[in-house]
């Protein structure tokens, strides 16, 4: 599938079924594409790039470089279930890259989304033409771009994979899943034999907490908002709400207000809580959260958090808002 446009009459992928045709279908184009080349694949253990590694280390097995890079931007404990997951469990070829301080240095005091995301993007390839350059025979960049993502590039948002690459890198692309809609590569994962809890893990952004840590990222607050967003994610699947919202996260914007906290003015910044439900990515609804629950996550942001003495609750859709605030 060459063309970035979907056709007409392409089947929505719904069955096991069809993602089997799907899966052999794009198994025989990487093997015709790739040859006996090495393909470097950014893992960054979403859903997306798993599928797409999965469907790789099918087609072409350890011909396939997963590179994790840990951009400092991944939520609470992610990177270690990548190596868990992936390193262990999946035997992949995997090299692990700690970049932290190289990506927040670029980002200090950065604050427009769009410069963020391009930073952040662009600092990726040069990470994986840096990589491939110590590896032998790597000639193909790995992409989990899905339609949405292509779709979303005119005018909504700078994606994380699609454009911004720069015209000397010297790698092809492989895109085996960009003419699929999220609920497609989930089928698609589970034919290829991935966990359930992974192919139905909620998606992650490629700039990770950087357009969920709003405006200028700072250390601190980007440490509040991992810590907040470990808080919310714990008790969604404590309470059983992980299996039933799509996408549940908290983002933190770059103001304070005046709290209390021991008798004393405490100022702080709100953790705002953001759930929304979606099929294809395109369009999002409101889930309703028990305000039993919510007044207790409440209670431990504010308590267990540094620096967050508020929490609010994003009940906006999309249209017309979208789902990341960045």
């Amino acid at each position: 599938m060459s063309s970035n446009v979907r056709p007409e009459n392409m089947k929505r992928i719904n069955t096991p079924e069809l993602a089997q045709a799907f899966i052999d279908e794009q198994v025989a184009a990487v093997r015709t594409q790739v040859g006996d080349k090495k393909v470097l694949l950014a893992l960054s253990g979403g859903v997306d790039s798993s599928v797409v590694a999965a469907l790789l280390i099918k087609a072409i097995g350890k011909q396939l470089v997963c590179v994790h890079v840990n951009h400092g931007l991944m939520r609470k404990g992610e990177s270690e279930q990548v190596i868990e997951v992936f390193g262990k469990a999946l035997d992949a070829n995997l090299i692990y890259i700690d970049a932290t301080d190289r990506f927040l240095d670029l980002l200090a005091g950065v604050a427009e989304p769009e410069r963020k995301r391009k930073i952040i993007g662009a600092e990726f390839i040069k990470v994986f033409d840096e990589e491939s350059a110590k590896l032998e025979g790597i000639s193909f960049l790995a992409q989990g771009t899905i339609y949405p993502d292509i779709l979303e590039s005119d005018g909504v948002k700078a994606h994380h994979n699609v454009g911004g690459l720069p015209e000397d890198m010297e790698m092809e692309l492989v895109e085996p899943v960009k003419l699929l809609y999220k609920d497609e590569v989930r089928v698609v994962g589970e034919a290829l034999g991935l966990p359930h809890g992974m192919v139905y893990r909620q998606p992650f952004p490629g700039p990770g907490l950087g357009v969920r840590c709003l405006g200028a990222i700072t250390r601190d607050r980007l440490h509040a908002l991992r810590e907040a967003d470990a808080i919310l994610r714990e008790e969604f699947d404590k309470n059983g709400l992980a299996g039933k919202v799509w996408q549940y996260f908290v983002a933190v914007p770059d103001f304070k207000s005046v709290g209390v906290r021991d008798g004393k003015r405490y100022e702080g910044w709100p953790a705002i809580i953001r759930a929304v439900n979606t099929t294809d990515a395109m369009s999002a609804t409101i889930e309703e959260i028990p305000y039993a629950l919510l007044h207790h996550i409440t209670d431990r942001i504010t308590h267990e958090v540094e620096g967050i003495n508020r929490v609010c609750l994003d009940l906006t859709p999309k249209p017309i808002g979208t789902i990341e605030w960045e």
